[in-house]
C-alpha cells in the first residue's frame, strides 16, 4: 500500500511496501552507498521515498521497522548491538535505517526537510516513543574521526539504563578517543548529517563505533527520545509538516 505522507513545491515523500518501490530504494542505496545493498528486512520495513514530482526520480530514501520492547532483537541493529536494555523501554520504537539521498541531491535542503518531515509524520502516526538506527561515518579508519568520538564520549553517551553493550567482533571504544583534549570544529566537521540532525533533536549514541568492513563504515548506535526532543526542534519539524 502507498500512502503520499507529505508535498510541497515539487518535491513529495510517500510510503510503501511494494516490490517496485522496494527496488526503487535498493537502486537508490546501491547508487549513494556504492554497494547492492539489499537484505530480509527490507520485505518487513516500511520505506519511505522521497520524490521529485516532474521527473519521477528518487531523491532520498530510508526504511522504517516499527518494533516492541519484545522484538526489539530482530532489528537490524541487533545484529552488531546487544540491544538487551531495551527489552526494558516502554512505549513503541521504530528502527530508521538505510537513510540515503541521490549524490546529485545531497546538498539540496528542500529534500532533507521533506525527508525529516516525512520522518515526524509517520512518528507521529504510529505513536512512536524511541527512534533508532545506526549512523555510519565514512571508510574504516578511527584515527580520522578521534576528535567526533572523543566529543560523544564526553557529551552524547546513551543513559546507563538504555546503554547498547559490544557485541560485534570488531569495535572502537570511544574511551580511547577521550583521554585528551578534543577540537570542537574538526569533531563536527567530521560527523555525518544524519547524526548531527539526531543529536540536535537531543539522540544519544553507544560508547563504541562497529568497525564494518563489508559496508566500509564506522557505525554507532543512536537514539532519540521523542519525548526528550527540544522544543524549539519540535517546533521547527512541526513547521514542515504545517
Amino acid at each position: 500500500m502507498t500512502q503520499v505522507l507529505l508535498q510541497k513545491g515539487r518535491y513529495r515523500a510517500r510510503q510503501s511496501q511494494a516490490p517496485e518501490d522496494i527496488k526503487a530504494a535498493q537502486s537508490l542505496r546501491a547508487l549513494a552507498f556504492e554497494c547492492d545493498d539489499a537484505d530480509e528486512l527490507d520485505a518487513h520495513c516500511t520505506h519511505i521515498l522521497v520524490e521529485d514530482t516532474n521527473t519521477g526520480e528518487v531523491q532520498c530514501c530510508f526504511r522504517m521497522l516499527c518494533l516492541t520492547a519484545h522484538d526489539v532483537s530482530q532489528s537490524y541493529s541487533a545484529q552488531f548491538y546487544d540491544l538487551s536494555a531495551l527489552e526494558h523501554f516502554e512505549g513503541a520504537m521504530v528502527e530508521m535505517g538505510r537513510f540515503c539521498t541521490h549524490p546529485k541531491a545531497s546538498a539540496n535542503p528542500d529534500i532533507l526537510r521533506m525527508a525529516w518531515g516525512a520522518m515526524t509524520v509517520f512518528v507521529d502516526a504510529n505513536k512512536i516513543e524511541l527512534l533508532f538506527g545506526c549512523s555510519s561515518f565514512r571508510g574504516v579508519h578511527t584515527e580520522d574521526y578521534l576528535d567526533s568520538f572523543a566529543v560523544l564520549s564526553a557529551r552524547h553517551l546513551a543513559p546507563k539504563r538504555w546503554l547498547p553493550r559490544v557485541k560485534a567482533p570488531n569495535v572502537f571504544r570511544f574511551s580511547r578517543a577521550a583521554s585528551g583534549a578534543f577540537n570542537i570544529k574538526r569533531a563536527m566537521r567530521a560527523m555525518p548529517p544524519l547524526l548531527k540532525t539526531y543529536l540536535m533533536m537531543g539522540g544519544w549514541v553507544s560508547d563504541h563505533a562497529v568497525i564494518d568492513r563489508k559496508m566500509n563504515t564506522l557505525h554507532v548506535f543512536t537514539g532519540v527520545e521523542i519525548r526528550a526532543i527540544p522544543p524549539a526542534r519540535k517546533r521547527l519539524l512541526r513547521a514542515v509538516v504545517g
